[in-house]
């Protein structure tokens, strides 16, 4: 853990994609729901309908009484705890220590722009497991607590694993990962066991002979929370996401979260536009580029490709205009080159940066109310990644 950073807390979340179970919805073949993920449009336009998606992604509903974004839905995640960085985890992956990152393999983005969260040296902080490793046992480790949904591998795949890393050197590629088959008894006295101590997680690997599968992560993004907006408490995030084949059974725990959804993310859209319930900016952001891949084979495709290239961190920047806020985000033309006033956190020395401020530069959202969010974007995005689907208001009232 990096004890050193004064304004925010470490945490992780993860996008959790799952096809649709036979018999609850159709698959649409692919040469009809297919959208281009390349297609760099930047004009308003239409959400696929919902029934252009073979998935689902899962939201869980924050409860009222919560610290940090009360009420919010938000993709399964939560602050990393020092047993996410313990050495216990070297015995659980002592098979994969030997590769980098025990496995994942290394991004193609230079050392000096990664985001400090996993640039950070943790060795500094007494910890031999990677940044890149333990914020997905981290992810994986509060997608269980939160919604019981518990990814992991059985010991007895691991030499099949080895092997594929061994031959190919990468295991981010294939079809979408399948829903564990674990007792639910055994299930449920684990879940309990790590809400109450999040240690047990390394403790339920061992006993239960599993891996966490931190192969089945690939990394989207990294947020921090902006200044002023949500309370006292701000978080740098980092967004991984995970396609599952089909939806796994899935429970709230009913002390941070209070209900569960599983939606497509043109649905989720919908409904925050239409008042039935809030989803923060980063959420609103993410859903948006996913609109573009409307298949879940794709999705799994895209992102297990896109992993290696890296990603930006990016600190909006808050201000009033015009009766509405406006969060800059980097590459806008009005984006400060120092947006934190911490020397080496939310700012960049990517070369990259510098092409795009000029006076066309768009890259912002326009907040007009809770539920009245546009996202305005002129420039190519980063390391690869999508575009968001730009709509407006009226766009996403008239697919419902």
């Amino acid at each position: 853990m990096n004890t050193t950073l004064k304004h925010w807390k470490e945490s992780a979340t993860l996008i959790l994609a799952a096809g649709h179970r036979l018999g609850v919805a159709s698959r649409t073949p692919r040469t009809v729901a297919a959208v281009s993920p390349q297609d760099s449009s930047c004009g308003p336009q239409q959400l696929p309908h919902k029934s252009r998606f073979d998935y689902d992604v899962l939201l869980l509903k924050r409860s009222g009484k919560s610290g940090f974004m009360p009420n919010a839905y938000v993709f399964p995640g939560g602050k990393v705890h020092s047993s996410d960085f313990s050495s216990e985890w070297l015995d659980i992956f002592k098979s994969f220590c030997n590769f980098s990152n025990f496995g994942l393999g290394n991004v193609t983005q230079p050392l000096e722009t990664r985001p400090p969260i996993f640039a950070t040296d943790r060795l500094k902080f007494g910890s031999p497991i990677p940044g890149e490793v333990a914020f997905r046992i981290c992810a994986l480790r509060e997608t269980f607590e939160e919604s019981g949904v518990l990814l992991v591998m059985p010991k007895l795949e691991e030499k099949s694993l080895l092997k594929s890393i061994e031959d190919k050197g990468d295991t981010a590629q294939g079809q979408p990962y399948k829903v564990n088959d674990l007792c639910s008894t055994e299930l449920a006295k684990w879940r309990a066991l790590v809400n109450q101590n999040p240690s047990n997680f390394i403790r339920m690997c061992r006993e239960l002979e599993v891996l966490p599968n931190i192969w089945a992560l690939h990394e989207w993004c990294n947020w921090l929370t902006p200044t002023g907006r949500y309370g006292v408490t701000r978080f740098d995030t980092m967004f991984f996401i995970c396609c599952l084949q089909e939806t796994p059974h899935t429970l709230q725990d009913e002390k941070e979260i209070v209900r569960f959804q599983w939606s497509t993310p043109s649905e989720v859209l919908q409904s925050y536009i239409s008042g039935e319930f809030w989803i923060a900016p980063p959420q609103f952001y993410e859903l948006s580029r996913m609109c573009r891949v409307p298949l879940l084979e794709d999705l799994h495709d895209f992102s297990s490709r896109r992993t290696r290239d890296g990603c930006e961190q990016w600190l909006p920047v808050i201000s009033l205009k015009d009766k509405a806020f406006l969060s800059l985000l980097p590459g806008d033309k009005d984006y400060p080159l120092d947006p934190s006033g911490e020397v080496g956190v939310g700012t960049s020395t990517d070369p990259q940066q510098e092409d795009a401020q000029d006076d066309s530069a768009l890259h912002r959202f326009v907040t007009v109310d809770q539920n009245t969010i546009n996202i305005q974007i002129t420039i190519t995005p980063k390391y690869n990644h999508l575009l968001p689907v730009v709509t407006f208001p009226h766009d996403l009232k008239s697919q419902s």
